[in-house]
């Protein structure tokens, strides 16, 4: 990343903690805790058990033949993947990647939504973002994890909400600076056109990441208060 955010100075004006960001935040971290109790074996499989498989997904059993699937996750239907893909993550990096952003952006986005709408938005982003994936990549049998298509979400509500809001963040990991959120954020909107132009063949499911984006702007609208404008400055 260009500029990773470590700190916003935007205030919460509705709510007098972000519960539901910090639970998220929580149950990633206690997931990734039961993965490294597992061997190489066995987070493959979690991963294939708990992870978005385009072709399952769209094409049902038939699509991926003879899935390895553990015992303790063969009853996991292909929409309950759609939810389950968001808390597993590939590595500690991985991880922190996606935490980060959701700490930084995501309590004031809660506190522009409420707890329970953004519960649902925040949900609603990640399975957007499956969709876009499996559309782009239909008969992929290589599962989807993490939280990076849901936090997407967040990024695009966050640029609707408070686009001039002052977001600390570092530069390529080591300068601090404090740049508007649309500096920032649209930093990261670049980095994911370029790499989607350029077919990039990483492994980063790019087209999750915009799909995620695409819904957190679309339904930002309908899911903050009233009271809340769009575009407006944060403090």
């Amino acid at each position: 990343m260009v500029f990773t955010p470590i700190h916003d100075s935007n205030t919460l004006k509705f709510i007098p903690f972000q519960a539901v960001t910090f639970g998220l935040i929580g149950l990633n971290v206690l997931v990734f805790l039961y993965q490294m109790t597992l061997d190489a074996d066995g987070i493959y499989a979690l991963s294939l058990a708990a992870g978005v498989t385009p072709a399952m997904l769209l094409q049902g059993a038939g699509g991926v033949a003879q899935l390895p699937l553990p015992a303790e996750f063969a009853h996991l239907p292909p929409e309950a993947t759609l939810f389950t893909y968001m808390f597993v993550h590939a590595d500690i990096w991985h991880l922190l990647g996606n935490m980060i952003f959701l700490w930084v952006l995501g309590d004031n986005v809660e506190d522009a939504l409420g707890h329970v709408r953004f519960l649902i938005f925040y949900l609603l982003c990640g399975v957007g973002a499956a969709y876009a994936h499996a559309m782009i990549e239909p008969d992929s049998s290589i599962p989807l994890i993490g939280a990076s298509g849901a936090i997407a979400g967040v990024v695009g509500a966050y640029l609707m909400l408070f686009p001039r809001a002052g977001v600390w963040s570092l530069i390529l990991m080591r300068i601090p600076v404090k740049l508007p959120a649309y500096i920032v954020l649209g930093a990261w909107v670049a980095v994911q056109v370029y790499f989607i132009a350029a077919m990039d063949q990483s492994g980063t499911a790019w087209w999750a990441h915009a799909g995620g984006f695409i819904t957190g702007a679309v339904l930002t609208p309908f899911f903050k208060r009233q009271s809340v404008p769009l575009f407006g400055s944060g403090s």
